[in-house]
């Protein structure tokens, strides 16, 4: 009887979160002038103004944000995450997700522990772990809402990919050595390190590519959705049970389904099934995670701690710009497409923290004695991360005119896309007219109507095309995208049918390669 009185409460709790979340959420497509902050953020000043009222909705443990709320995080942005972009940036997001934790950990541990006002080297080490996670949910939504350009949004979702994982690993690491029981030794550290990847990362291919094979034998909708819901949480806990990395081995078994298995296992209609049914996960489980935090911040801890929060900040920014701006400019020697200035500075300014410095921040055990006060620090630069640096994101991109001409590549694509609707519209007339389902007269009416229509369409598009020449390479690039995946899905279906045992890469990937003066004018 207890058991089912407790379950009624949480229930009543989670449905009352729910509903304050998507209450929110709606509301901030309903009024115009919300629609200029990103609904996470949104969903974070409601959740402060409860904490202000005193009013605690449910309790935020680590154990909900790493568990629950993170492995669909993780695994969604694993999921949509090109392999071809990746490979492309893969120097720049290794040394982020690497060498700019070992710097972010750095800096605020040797900044804090000597101008932090009697931070203790523990917290010092602690805060610097916790803060080391990026998380550009909110920056990397406004992207994709204004269209920013597809490169800038892979270095950013790329490296906090990665980079949590690190800051996750980072974080173990010093954990002993905050609370005493462990000494640090580098070659120690660097081995741990590495079986902490290197198991996640084994996990995660074995999972990945186990249940890419597994769906090429049958065609379940359903089924292969909730296979990936399986292996998003099954290879987090399995890696964490082995004594790995449960981040990298999501973002691994992501990055295979989303770019092997979705091919060679999935038609094009499973695959668009299993995308929005993740879209929806993640959109739930933001709407959840942002409201909680606001909700969880005690102000009085971060009152006492003030100064500690401020010189934490200004460590950050610094960090952030010596790693962003330095380790890109390293990335760029070399390289045949250097990331650009504006782009490094949207990655400096973008580098929020967020639910995974919570998470790390909330885990410390509740025998170290400062242990409120690493939650304080975490909080405080957090907040000022999310509302400060969150709000001014897009300011700033109209100011380095990072958003440039993409209403215009909105427009060509609407065009397009009405084209191709009105094409099949037209079809599907002509088939129906033919084998005399409707009225002969009437069906020669609609299509002299429809064609009229796409007469129209196309003379706008052509017409678009002449006053603005800087679309000519955009839609190059959006034709050559189409045909490589067309000739990819065409060997999926080769595979699925048995006429095809291994996959093919695109034979045309070099062929269609768009001339170098004309790729600075595709998207980003």
């Amino acid at each position: 009887m207890i058991e089912d009185v407790a379950i009624e409460a949480n229930l009543r709790q989670f449905l009352l979160v729910l509903s304050v979340s998507l209450g929110v959420a709606t509301l901030s497509r309903m009024v115009t002038w919300f629609r200029n902050i990103p609904y996470t953020l949104l969903l974070l000043l409601v959740g402060l103004g409860l904490a202000v009222l005193d009013v605690r909705l449910i309790n935020l443990s680590p154990e909900l944000i790493l568990f629950i709320f993170l492995p669909p995080l993780l695994f969604e942005a694993a999921w949509n995450l090109p392999w071809s972009a990746l490979k492309r940036d893969w120097v720049p997001i290794s040394l982020y997700a690497v060498f700019g934790v070992v710097i972010c950990v750095g800096g605020l541990v040797l900044g804090l522990s000597q101008l932090g006002g009697g931070v203790s080297l523990a917290t010092a080490l602690l805060v610097g772990a916790s803060l080391a996670a990026t998380d550009p949910v909110s920056v990397v939504a406004l992207f994709r809402e204004l269209g920013v350009g597809k490169r800038l949004t892979t270095l950013m979702e790329g490296e906090s990919l990665f980079n949590d994982g690190v800051a996750v690993v980072a974080f173990n690491l010093v954990l002993g050595i905050a609370l005493g029981v462990e000494q640090f030794d580098l070659s120690v550290t660097v081995t741990r390190f590495l079986l902490f990847v290197g198991i996640g990362a084994s996990v995660g291919g074995v999972l990945g590519f186990g249940i890419s094979f597994l769906t090429q034998r049958f065609d379940l909708p359903l089924v292969e959705q909730s296979l990936t819901l399986v292996s998003a949480y099954g290879s987090y806990l399995l890696a964490e049970e082995l004594g790995g990395s449960g981040v990298i081995a999501v973002v691994v078994t992501g990055l295979i389904l989303g770019n092997f298995g979705s091919r060679i296992g999935m038609n094009p209609r499973t695959r668009l099934v299993v995308s929005e049914f993740w879209e929806f996960i993640v959109f739930f489980v933001n709407s959840i995670v942002f409201l909680l935090i606001g909700d969880q911040v005690q102000f009085a801890g971060l009152a006492e701690n003030l100064d500690s929060i401020a010189i934490a900040i200004l460590i950050l920014l610094g960090t952030r710009a010596l790693s962003t701006f330095g380790l890109g400019w390293l990335s760029n020697q070399n390289r045949s497409l250097p990331i650009t200035l504006p782009d490094l500075t949207v990655l400096w300014w973008g580098g929020l923290r967020g639910s995974v410095s919570v998470a790390l921040a909330l885990s410390v055990p509740v025998a170290l004695s400062s242990r409120d006060e690493v939650i304080a620090i975490v909080f405080g630069v957090m907040l000022f991360t999310l509302l400060v640096q969150g709000l001014t994101t897009k300011p700033l991109l109209e100011r380095l005119d990072l958003l440039g001409d993409n209403p215009l590549k909105q427009q060509y694509l609407q065009g397009i896309a009405r084209q191709i609707a009105l094409n099949r519209v037209l079809d599907h007339l002509s088939q129906v007219t033919q084998r005399h389902e409707v009225d002969p007269e009437m069906g020669r009416y609609q299509i002299s109507l429809v064609k009229g229509q796409l007469d129209r369409v196309k003379t706008d598009l052509k017409v678009l095309m002449q006053d603005k020449p800087e679309l000519q390479a955009f839609a190059a690039e959006q034709l050559r995208e189409d045909l490589l995946a067309i000739e990819s899905d065409t060997y999926a279906e080769l595979i699925r049918s048995g006429q095809l045992k291994a996959e093919l890469s695109p034979m045309l990937e070099e062929v269609l390669a768009i001339p170098s003066g004309e790729a600075t004018a595709t998207p980003s």
